[in-house]
Protein backbone atom coordinates (compact mmCIF):
# COMPACT_ATOMS: atom_id res chain seq x y z
CA UNK A 1 0.00 0.00 0.00
CA UNK A 2 1.43 3.45 -1.03
CA UNK A 3 0.54 5.23 2.50
CA UNK A 4 2.82 2.30 3.95
CA UNK A 5 5.17 2.73 1.68
CA UNK A 6 5.34 6.13 2.14
CA UNK A 7 5.76 5.98 6.20
CA UNK A 8 8.57 3.10 6.07
CA UNK A 9 10.44 5.12 4.01
CA UNK A 10 10.41 7.92 6.59
CA UNK A 11 11.47 5.22 9.12
CA UNK A 12 14.21 4.20 7.44
CA UNK A 13 15.54 7.52 6.99
CA UNK A 14 14.91 8.26 11.00
CA UNK A 15 16.98 5.07 12.10
CA UNK A 16 19.36 4.17 9.84
CA UNK A 17 21.29 7.53 11.93
CA UNK A 18 22.17 5.78 15.09
CA UNK A 19 22.72 9.96 16.66
CA UNK A 20 18.71 9.48 15.91
CA UNK A 21 18.00 6.51 18.69
CA UNK A 22 20.77 8.26 20.83
CA UNK A 23 18.41 11.15 21.10
CA UNK A 24 15.22 9.07 21.27
CA UNK A 25 16.02 6.80 23.62
CA UNK A 26 19.18 7.29 25.21
CA UNK A 27 18.49 11.14 26.35
CA UNK A 28 15.07 10.39 28.10
CA UNK A 29 16.58 7.85 29.89
CA UNK A 30 19.52 9.92 31.34
CA UNK A 31 17.02 12.97 32.32
CA UNK A 32 14.66 10.14 33.44
CA UNK A 33 17.45 9.44 36.41
CA UNK A 34 18.28 12.83 36.90
CA UNK A 35 14.66 13.73 37.43
CA UNK A 36 13.86 10.67 39.52
CA UNK A 37 16.67 11.62 41.87
CA UNK A 38 15.97 15.02 42.33
CA UNK A 39 12.15 14.63 42.94
CA UNK A 40 13.48 12.01 45.80
CA UNK A 41 16.56 14.59 47.48
CA UNK A 42 13.58 17.14 47.21
CA UNK A 43 10.80 15.27 49.17
CA UNK A 44 13.17 14.13 51.57
CA UNK A 45 12.79 16.83 53.79
CA UNK A 46 8.80 17.10 53.65
CA UNK A 47 8.06 13.11 54.81
CA UNK A 48 5.83 14.12 57.33
CA UNK A 49 3.80 16.42 55.68
CA UNK A 50 0.37 16.06 55.34
CA UNK A 51 -0.22 15.05 52.12
CA UNK A 52 -4.11 14.29 52.13
CA UNK A 53 -6.82 15.85 49.95
CA UNK A 54 -8.49 18.85 51.57
CA UNK A 55 -12.44 18.54 51.50
CA UNK A 56 -14.91 20.97 52.97
CA UNK A 57 -17.71 19.02 54.05
CA UNK A 58 -20.95 20.92 54.74
CA UNK A 59 -23.36 18.96 57.09
CA UNK A 60 -27.30 20.33 57.15
CA UNK A 61 -28.53 17.15 58.35
CA UNK A 62 -28.90 16.63 62.43
CA UNK A 63 -28.79 12.88 61.97
CA UNK A 64 -26.52 10.24 63.24
CA UNK A 65 -25.71 9.11 59.88
CA UNK A 66 -24.22 12.10 58.70
CA UNK A 67 -21.79 12.56 61.83
CA UNK A 68 -20.83 8.86 61.25
CA UNK A 69 -20.32 9.71 57.34
CA UNK A 70 -18.11 12.39 58.39
CA UNK A 71 -16.15 10.03 61.17
CA UNK A 72 -15.39 7.28 58.07
CA UNK A 73 -13.85 10.61 56.33
CA UNK A 74 -11.77 12.03 59.18
CA UNK A 75 -10.11 8.39 59.65
CA UNK A 76 -8.64 7.75 56.46
CA UNK A 77 -4.96 8.77 55.65
CA UNK A 78 -6.39 10.51 52.11
CA UNK A 79 -8.90 12.82 52.62
CA UNK A 80 -8.51 15.73 55.10
CA UNK A 81 -12.54 16.50 56.37
CA UNK A 82 -12.88 20.01 57.34
CA UNK A 83 -16.49 21.01 58.55
CA UNK A 84 -17.34 24.74 57.74
CA UNK A 85 -20.42 26.38 57.19
CA UNK A 86 -21.14 26.39 52.89
CA UNK A 87 -20.37 30.29 52.27
CA UNK A 88 -16.65 29.55 53.93
CA UNK A 89 -16.53 26.34 52.52
CA UNK A 90 -17.21 27.51 48.99
CA UNK A 91 -14.89 30.33 49.48
CA UNK A 92 -12.25 27.91 50.30
CA UNK A 93 -12.64 26.03 47.18
CA UNK A 94 -12.52 29.47 44.99
CA UNK A 95 -9.17 30.62 46.63
CA UNK A 96 -8.12 26.52 45.86
CA UNK A 97 -7.80 25.82 49.84
CA UNK A 98 -9.77 23.05 49.34
CA UNK A 99 -9.94 20.26 46.76
CA UNK A 100 -13.85 20.33 47.31
CA UNK A 101 -16.99 20.45 48.73
CA UNK A 102 -19.22 17.84 50.14
CA UNK A 103 -22.67 18.68 50.99
CA UNK A 104 -24.45 16.68 53.47
CA UNK A 105 -27.97 18.06 52.74
CA UNK A 106 -30.57 18.46 55.54
CA UNK A 107 -32.57 14.37 54.36
CA UNK A 108 -29.95 12.84 54.42
CA UNK A 109 -30.70 10.15 56.85
CA UNK A 110 -34.14 10.22 55.73
CA UNK A 111 -33.11 9.14 52.76
CA UNK A 112 -30.63 6.45 53.57
CA UNK A 113 -32.78 5.08 56.21
CA UNK A 114 -35.39 4.68 52.96
CA UNK A 115 -33.10 2.82 51.10
CA UNK A 116 -33.04 5.87 48.67
CA UNK A 117 -29.38 6.41 47.22
CA UNK A 118 -28.28 9.90 49.28
CA UNK A 119 -28.40 12.87 47.19
CA UNK A 120 -25.49 14.66 48.92
CA UNK A 121 -23.32 17.14 46.63
CA UNK A 122 -19.74 17.20 45.38
CA UNK A 123 -18.57 20.28 44.24
CA UNK A 124 -15.33 19.90 42.83
CA UNK A 125 -13.52 20.71 39.10
CA UNK A 126 -14.74 17.52 37.29
CA UNK A 127 -12.01 17.44 34.89
CA UNK A 128 -9.14 17.47 37.62
CA UNK A 129 -7.51 14.59 39.05
CA UNK A 130 -8.63 15.70 42.57
CA UNK A 131 -12.04 16.09 41.57
CA UNK A 132 -12.15 12.82 40.27
CA UNK A 133 -10.28 11.36 43.47
CA UNK A 134 -12.67 12.74 45.39
CA UNK A 135 -15.31 10.84 43.70
CA UNK A 136 -13.86 7.81 43.55
CA UNK A 137 -13.03 8.45 47.21
CA UNK A 138 -16.89 8.92 48.10
CA UNK A 139 -18.65 6.16 46.79
CA UNK A 140 -17.20 3.79 48.77
CA UNK A 141 -18.24 5.06 52.32
CA UNK A 142 -21.52 5.95 51.53
CA UNK A 143 -22.42 2.21 50.08
CA UNK A 144 -20.93 1.29 53.26
CA UNK A 145 -23.42 3.42 55.32
CA UNK A 146 -26.41 2.10 53.15
CA UNK A 147 -25.13 -1.10 53.58
CA UNK A 148 -24.89 -1.08 57.43
CA UNK A 149 -28.41 0.45 57.40
CA UNK A 150 -29.69 -2.17 55.17
CA UNK A 151 -28.27 -4.81 57.65
CA UNK A 152 -29.76 -3.05 60.76
CA UNK A 153 -33.20 -2.48 59.34
CA UNK A 154 -33.30 -6.38 58.66
CA UNK A 155 -32.10 -7.36 61.94
CA UNK A 156 -34.71 -5.08 63.20
CA UNK A 157 -37.61 -6.72 61.34
CA UNK A 158 -36.52 -9.93 61.88
CA UNK A 159 -36.46 -9.23 65.86
CA UNK A 160 -39.64 -7.57 65.61
CA UNK A 161 -38.34 -4.72 67.19
CA UNK A 162 -37.90 -1.30 66.06
CA UNK A 163 -35.52 -0.42 69.10
CA UNK A 164 -33.21 -2.94 67.79
CA UNK A 165 -32.24 -0.69 64.50
CA UNK A 166 -29.78 1.72 66.81
CA UNK A 167 -27.70 -0.77 68.17
CA UNK A 168 -27.29 -3.27 64.76
CA UNK A 169 -26.76 -0.12 62.84
CA UNK A 170 -23.58 0.76 64.98
CA UNK A 171 -22.19 -2.66 65.00
CA UNK A 172 -22.95 -3.37 61.30
CA UNK A 173 -20.89 0.34 60.81
CA UNK A 174 -17.85 -1.42 63.16
CA UNK A 175 -17.90 -4.29 61.22
CA UNK A 176 -16.64 -2.29 58.39
CA UNK A 177 -13.52 -1.06 60.39
CA UNK A 178 -12.69 -5.01 60.98
CA UNK A 179 -13.41 -6.69 57.67
CA UNK A 180 -13.22 -3.99 54.85
CA UNK A 181 -9.66 -3.55 54.77
CA UNK A 182 -9.63 -4.53 51.14
CA UNK A 183 -12.34 -1.93 50.02
CA UNK A 184 -10.99 0.61 52.05
CA UNK A 185 -6.89 0.11 50.92
CA UNK A 186 -8.61 0.27 47.32
CA UNK A 187 -10.11 3.49 47.73
CA UNK A 188 -7.24 5.04 49.07
CA UNK A 189 -5.26 4.09 46.36
CA UNK A 190 -7.66 5.60 44.21
CA UNK A 191 -6.50 9.12 45.80
CA UNK A 192 -2.90 9.09 46.67
CA UNK A 193 -0.92 5.72 47.40
CA UNK A 194 1.29 6.30 50.44
CA UNK A 195 0.25 10.26 52.02
CA UNK A 196 4.28 10.85 52.26
CA UNK A 197 4.74 11.84 48.85
CA UNK A 198 2.75 13.68 46.00
CA UNK A 199 4.66 10.84 43.51
CA UNK A 200 3.60 7.68 45.68
CA UNK A 201 6.13 5.94 46.59
CA UNK A 202 8.38 6.06 43.45
CA UNK A 203 9.64 9.38 42.07
CA UNK A 204 9.73 7.87 38.91
CA UNK A 205 5.67 7.72 38.82
CA UNK A 206 6.46 11.45 38.08
CA UNK A 207 10.15 11.41 36.34
CA UNK A 208 9.03 9.11 33.73
CA UNK A 209 5.57 10.00 32.16
CA UNK A 210 7.24 13.51 32.33
CA UNK A 211 10.17 12.79 30.50
CA UNK A 212 8.18 10.74 28.46
CA UNK A 213 5.74 13.10 26.99
CA UNK A 214 8.39 16.10 26.58
CA UNK A 215 10.60 13.84 24.68
CA UNK A 216 8.02 12.77 22.48
CA UNK A 217 7.40 16.14 21.42
CA UNK A 218 11.16 16.97 20.73
CA UNK A 219 11.64 13.89 18.99
CA UNK A 220 9.27 15.21 16.38
CA UNK A 221 12.97 16.95 14.81
CA UNK A 222 13.93 14.31 12.68
CA UNK A 223 10.63 13.21 11.23
CA UNK A 224 9.67 17.25 10.81
CA UNK A 225 12.74 17.92 8.65
CA UNK A 226 12.30 15.06 6.28
CA UNK A 227 8.89 16.98 5.35
CA UNK A 228 10.28 20.05 4.99
CA UNK A 229 13.25 18.76 3.25
CA UNK A 230 10.78 16.98 0.99
CA UNK A 231 9.17 20.24 0.02
CA UNK A 232 12.96 22.09 -0.34
CA UNK A 233 13.70 19.61 -2.70
CA UNK A 234 10.38 19.39 -3.97
CA UNK A 235 9.77 15.56 -3.61
CA UNK A 236 7.14 16.59 -1.98
CA UNK A 237 5.84 18.28 -5.04
CA UNK A 238 6.17 15.56 -7.15
CA UNK A 239 4.27 12.93 -5.18
CA UNK A 240 1.44 15.63 -5.89
CA UNK A 241 1.70 14.75 -9.19
CA UNK A 242 1.63 10.70 -9.10
CA UNK A 243 -1.48 8.66 -8.43
CA UNK A 244 -0.88 8.90 -4.82
CA UNK A 245 -3.80 11.61 -3.57
CA UNK A 246 -2.83 14.53 -1.34
CA UNK A 247 -5.00 13.01 1.52
CA UNK A 248 -2.49 10.13 1.47
CA UNK A 249 0.77 11.75 1.25
CA UNK A 250 -0.22 13.36 4.34
CA UNK A 251 -1.67 10.32 6.39
CA UNK A 252 1.60 8.43 5.16
CA UNK A 253 3.90 11.15 6.72
CA UNK A 254 1.55 11.30 10.08
CA UNK A 255 1.78 7.57 10.16
CA UNK A 256 5.53 7.96 10.03
CA UNK A 257 5.68 9.91 12.76
CA UNK A 258 3.56 7.84 15.31
CA UNK A 259 5.30 4.94 14.74
CA UNK A 260 8.62 6.60 15.86
CA UNK A 261 6.79 8.38 19.05
CA UNK A 262 5.21 5.13 19.73
CA UNK A 263 8.33 3.36 19.82
CA UNK A 264 10.19 5.64 21.95
CA UNK A 265 6.82 5.56 23.86
CA UNK A 266 6.97 1.76 23.84
CA UNK A 267 10.96 1.46 25.04
CA UNK A 268 10.73 4.24 27.84
CA UNK A 269 7.54 2.43 29.13
CA UNK A 270 9.25 -0.72 29.02
CA UNK A 271 12.52 0.86 30.45
CA UNK A 272 10.43 2.36 33.56
CA UNK A 273 8.56 -0.89 34.19
CA UNK A 274 11.20 -2.96 34.54
CA UNK A 275 14.28 -0.92 35.65
CA UNK A 276 12.30 1.73 37.76
CA UNK A 277 9.79 0.12 39.14
CA UNK A 278 7.27 2.04 37.87
CA UNK A 279 4.01 0.38 37.28
CA UNK A 280 2.27 0.72 33.89
CA UNK A 281 1.51 -3.42 33.07
CA UNK A 282 -0.89 -2.64 36.29
CA UNK A 283 -3.35 -1.71 33.78
CA UNK A 284 -1.92 -2.22 30.71
CA UNK A 285 -4.75 -1.61 28.26
CA UNK A 286 -4.81 2.15 29.89
CA UNK A 287 -1.22 2.54 29.42
CA UNK A 288 -1.63 1.21 25.54
CA UNK A 289 -4.63 3.61 25.19
CA UNK A 290 -2.94 7.04 26.71
CA UNK A 291 -0.01 6.18 24.52
CA UNK A 292 -1.77 5.49 21.42
CA UNK A 293 -3.77 8.81 22.17
CA UNK A 294 -0.35 10.50 22.82
CA UNK A 295 1.27 9.20 19.53
CA UNK A 296 -1.10 10.65 17.55
CA UNK A 297 -1.69 14.10 19.14
CA UNK A 298 1.79 14.90 19.17
CA UNK A 299 2.59 12.91 15.27
CA UNK A 300 -0.39 15.43 14.27
CA UNK A 301 1.67 18.36 15.56
CA UNK A 302 4.84 16.92 13.75
CA UNK A 303 3.16 17.13 10.77
CA UNK A 304 1.64 20.94 11.38
CA UNK A 305 5.22 21.84 11.99
CA UNK A 306 6.50 19.86 9.23
CA UNK A 307 4.06 22.14 7.00
CA UNK A 308 4.97 25.34 8.67
CA UNK A 309 8.59 25.52 8.70
CA UNK A 310 10.69 26.63 5.99
CA UNK A 311 14.00 25.51 7.30
CA UNK A 312 16.03 22.65 9.54
CA UNK A 313 16.06 25.60 12.08
CA UNK A 314 12.29 26.29 12.04
CA UNK A 315 11.71 22.93 12.67
CA UNK A 316 13.82 22.53 15.76
CA UNK A 317 13.09 26.33 16.71
CA UNK A 318 8.95 25.18 16.63
CA UNK A 319 9.89 21.71 18.22
CA UNK A 320 11.80 23.76 21.23
CA UNK A 321 8.65 26.38 21.53
CA UNK A 322 5.97 23.36 21.65
CA UNK A 323 8.03 21.34 23.78
CA UNK A 324 8.97 24.11 26.75
CA UNK A 325 5.38 25.60 26.14
CA UNK A 326 3.39 22.28 26.32
CA UNK A 327 5.79 20.63 29.24
CA UNK A 328 5.78 24.09 31.02
CA UNK A 329 2.45 24.25 31.88
CA UNK A 330 1.45 20.98 31.27
CA UNK A 331 2.73 19.29 34.68
CA UNK A 332 5.42 16.93 33.15
CA UNK A 333 7.59 18.66 35.69
CA UNK A 334 6.03 18.88 38.43
CA UNK A 335 2.21 18.13 39.34
CA UNK A 336 -0.35 21.01 38.54
CA UNK A 337 -1.84 20.27 41.65
CA UNK A 338 0.86 21.83 43.72
CA UNK A 339 1.03 25.26 41.35
CA UNK A 340 -2.36 25.67 42.24
CA UNK A 341 -4.35 29.25 41.00
CA UNK A 342 -4.29 30.35 37.33
CA UNK A 343 -1.27 29.18 36.65
CA UNK A 344 -2.94 25.10 37.27
CA UNK A 345 -6.36 26.02 35.37
CA UNK A 346 -3.95 27.25 32.32
CA UNK A 347 -2.52 24.00 32.23
CA UNK A 348 -5.48 21.84 32.64
CA UNK A 349 -6.14 22.90 28.99
CA UNK A 350 -2.53 21.68 27.81
CA UNK A 351 -2.99 18.29 25.59
CA UNK A 352 0.07 17.54 27.98
CA UNK A 353 -1.73 17.68 31.19
CA UNK A 354 -3.84 15.19 29.91
CA UNK A 355 -1.35 12.94 28.74
CA UNK A 356 0.30 13.39 32.15
CA UNK A 357 -3.35 12.48 33.85
CA UNK A 358 -4.08 9.33 31.96
CA UNK A 359 -0.36 8.15 33.09
CA UNK A 360 -1.03 9.32 36.74
CA UNK A 361 -3.81 7.86 37.13
CA UNK A 362 -2.53 4.63 36.52
CA UNK A 363 0.62 5.35 38.32
CA UNK A 364 -0.35 7.14 41.31
CA UNK A 365 -3.92 7.11 42.06
CA UNK A 366 -4.03 3.48 41.32
CA UNK A 367 -7.14 3.84 39.29
CA UNK A 368 -8.56 1.06 36.88
CA UNK A 369 -9.33 1.36 32.81
CA UNK A 370 -12.67 4.19 33.20
CA UNK A 371 -10.20 7.20 33.98
CA UNK A 372 -8.34 6.80 31.08
CA UNK A 373 -11.01 7.35 28.72
CA UNK A 374 -11.74 10.68 29.10
CA UNK A 375 -7.77 11.77 28.71
CA UNK A 376 -7.79 9.31 25.75
CA UNK A 377 -10.87 11.84 24.50
CA UNK A 378 -9.04 15.04 24.94
CA UNK A 379 -5.47 14.02 23.03
CA UNK A 380 -7.57 12.50 20.18
CA UNK A 381 -9.48 15.77 19.87
CA UNK A 382 -6.27 17.70 20.03
CA UNK A 383 -4.97 15.43 17.69
CA UNK A 384 -7.76 15.66 15.19
CA UNK A 385 -7.38 19.56 15.68
CA UNK A 386 -3.48 19.43 14.63
CA UNK A 387 -4.02 17.49 11.79
CA UNK A 388 -6.96 19.27 10.10
CA UNK A 389 -4.68 22.56 10.47
CA UNK A 390 -1.97 20.22 8.85
CA UNK A 391 -4.21 19.06 5.92
CA UNK A 392 -5.10 22.70 5.50
CA UNK A 393 -1.92 24.03 5.33
CA UNK A 394 -0.96 21.29 2.96
CA UNK A 395 -3.58 22.22 -0.09
CA UNK A 396 -2.71 25.75 0.28
CA UNK A 397 1.02 24.57 -0.40
CA UNK A 398 -0.79 22.33 -3.40
CA UNK A 399 -2.58 25.79 -4.80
Amino acid sequence: MKILDLAFKDLYQILRDLRSLLFLVAMPIVFTLFMGFAYNTGESDGENADMRLALAVVIESDSRLAEMLFARLDESDAVKPVRVERAAALESLRRGEVAGVLVVPSGFGEQVEGSLIPQVTLIAESNSSDGQSLYQLLRVPISQLMSAVEIASISADVQGNPAEFAPALELAWAKWDENSGQERVRLERAVAQPTENWFGDNPYNQASPGILVQFAIMGLVTSAQIVVNERKTRTLQRLMTTAMRPWEIVTGHLLAMFGLVFLQTALLVIFAQFALGVDYLREPLATLLVSVALGLWVASMGLLIGMLANSDDQVVLFSLVAMFLFSALGGTWFPLEASGGAFAAIGRLMPSAWAMTGYQNILIRGLDLSAAWLPVAILLAYAVGFFLLAVWRFRKMEM
